[in-house]
């Protein structure tokens, strides 16, 4: 008879993802691909003398999970060893903040930068009793006099350091914020500390850029949690020139070579997509036009394993700076803007609709960051004009994040065959305090996974990581209850969607996102053994447990990159 399996599946709940979201019980794995979905009878014949039995217990199979939007660099750069975890609960107060940074400067020679990732005002217990108390400086001053201190918000859009950092930067009062940028100052005009958007540019241009070490261990960090977590396909969104100012360079072009690298060296251990960079904010489309051509030609030898989709974009910036572009003004004022080059709104428009013209006739994907519904429905008809003027099949643009998407945008991205891809960890995570940027009913809008699917607009979820944990389980549990983090109150039970719904935005449509779905994102015959096991039912499970049910199982390519299981 033909070749006997490596790994056969028998005993458990395998949610093949299909087009009928079928559940089988059994599934055999043969050279890296899967040859059959069923029950016990038609896997029996594959089994030979050297295939792995693996007996799940009851355990779940699921298509090895694809997290759709991940700084794999930067989130290794962002977590411990690396940098101070100054994320929720690791810290609640500032005080916590300034706790951790007086052990690190007893721990680090004078003059050595202090790194930080992950504060969140709406978890630190002085800015939550008094919204108006932010981060300063000199909550940091008395324990760091002799140690420049970076740290870096949960949302990669604010900055916070201490009088030796703004030093050694040269920031003072004197100072004028780059384009698309702020520096905040008191009610004397000193810089407090804080730096929003393009304004962490001035900082990231003092810190000394990462080494080539720096990044290759920041990723097979990253590597390692992702096995743990059952991720075995993820997108960089952004590596490219655009990016060698972000995070000391954890978005540049160098990162890219570094991933090549591990993929020639056997030690890339998920799939990766990648959109390249090529400006960063307030870029102007001539600029763009000019950085892209400049890129050229760029392959790979193998694209199932690391492949280049096309290119991404910033519109806006994020409601909690308010600097997403919105049609009504926040609460307290302003409605914020495009953060592309032009000096009106019009302006700016057009310098967007040119943008995205100009990379959508260069024929590459498009992943636009936009948050703000004015943004969204810019960004959204921008794509459609892009395509009207030159037809396209199957370009499967999207935008990034679409907080607000409101119905016009998700009728003219389903209508184009474009997608959204959302963030179901930041609802969680930001649910509580995006009130009070808002308003109620906004706030509980945000991330529409309801509308967007009912519209016909493909989803995909991603983690944005390091802006949050990459743990898809906490993604899906979220999409189905729309309960936040802090309080566990339900925000948006009209946005809430079905468990089976969940599980297809982190797999088979996060594979659409990277032209994959007919290779990888199901369990069928033929397509690849990317595998996830899931300790218990996830099926019947209550949706409150699913973020703790272990991954005891991680499969890439039919080889086991995670397993806790005992035979």
């Amino acid at each position: 008879m033909g070749t006997y399996a490596d790994l056969v599946f028998l005993g458990g709940r395998v949610v093949t993802v299909d087009a009928e979201f079928s559940v089988a019980s059994a599934l055999a794995v043969t050279g890296g691909i899967i040859s059959a979905v069923g029950g016990q009878d038609d896997v029996a014949p594959l089994v030979g003398p050297g295939t792995r039995l693996v007996d799940l217990r009851g355990a779940t199979l699921l298509p090895g999970i694809n997290d759709s939007h991940l700084h794999g660099c930067a989130f290794g750069m962002a977590t411990p060893p690396l940098s101070l975890d100054l994320g929720h609960p690791a810290v609640s107060s500032l005080a916590d903040v300034v706790e951790a940074v007086r052990e690190a400067a007893g721990r680090v020679p004078d003059g050595q930068w202090i790194t930080g990732h992950g504060w969140d005002t709406g978890y630190l217990d002085e800015c939550v009793s008094d919204p108006s108390r932010l981060p300063s400086r000199c909550d940091l001053d008395a324990v760091s006099p002799d140690h420049p201190v970076v740290l870096y918000s949960f949302s990669g859009h604010a900055t916070w350091v201490n009088s030796k950092a703004l030093e050694l930067i040269g920031i003072d009062r004197h100072t004028v914020a780059p384009p698309g940028g702020a520096i905040v100052a008191d009610e004397a005009g000193e810089p407090t500390g804080l730096l929003h958007e393009g304004a962490q540019a001035l900082v990231q241009n003092a810190l000394p850029p990462l080494s080539r070490q720096e990044r290759t261990d920041a990723i097979r960090s990253t590597l390692a949690t992702l096995a743990r977590l059952g991720v075995t396909s993820y997108t960089e969104p952004g590596l490219g020139p655009g990016g060698d100012g972000i995070m000391r360079g954890a978005l540049g072009a160098e990162t890219l070579d570094i991933y090549r690298r591990l993929l020639a060296d056997g030690e890339l251990t998920a799939r990766l997509g990648v959109l390249l960079l090529p400006t960063g904010m307030a870029s102007t489309a001539e600029e763009f036009a000019r950085t892209l051509t400049a890129l050229g030609e760029i392959g790979d030898a193998d694209p199932r394993r690391l492949a280049i989709h096309g290119v991404k974009i910033f519109a806006d910036g994020i409601v909690p700076n308010k600097t997403s572009w919105m049609h009504e003004p926040y609460v307290g004022g302003g409605c914020g803007s495009l953060c592309v080059g032009g000096e009106t709104d019009d302006e700016r428009i057009a310098e967007i609709d040119a943008i995205i013209r100009h990379a959508h006739v260069a024929g590459h994907q498009l992943g636009v960051h936009v948050t703000g519904d004015r943004a969204c429905d810019t960004v959204a008809d921008a794509f459609a004009a892009a395509m009207a003027e030159h037809p396209r099949p199957d370009a499967r643009h999207y935008v990034i994040h679409g907080d607000f998407l409101t119905a016009h945008s998700m009728k003219v991205l389903a209508a184009h065959g474009f997608g959204v891809n959302m963030n179901p960890t930041i609802k969680w995570t930001v649910a509580d305090m995006e009130e009070e940027f808002v308003g109620a009913g906004r706030a509980a809008y945000a991330w529409p996974y309801r509308d967007a699917i009912d519209a016909g607009v493909r989803v995909a979820s991603g983690s944005d990581a390091p802006v949050t944990y990459p743990d898809w389980r906490q993604g899906v549990a979220t999409m189905v209850l729309r309960e936040s983090k802090a309080a566990g109150r339900v925000s948006g039970p009209e946005q809430r969607i079905g468990l089976a719904e969940a599980i297809r935005t982190y797999t088979i449509d996060a594979a659409w996102q990277d032209f994959a779905d007919d290779w990888k994102g199901s369990l069928e015959p033929g397509k690849v053994a990317d595998l996830c096991v899931l300790d218990g039912d996830l099926l019947t499970a209550d949706p409150h447990d699913i973020p703790e049910m272990p991954v005891v199982l991680t499969v890439v390519d039919g080889q086991v990159v995670h397993d806790t299981l005992r035979d």
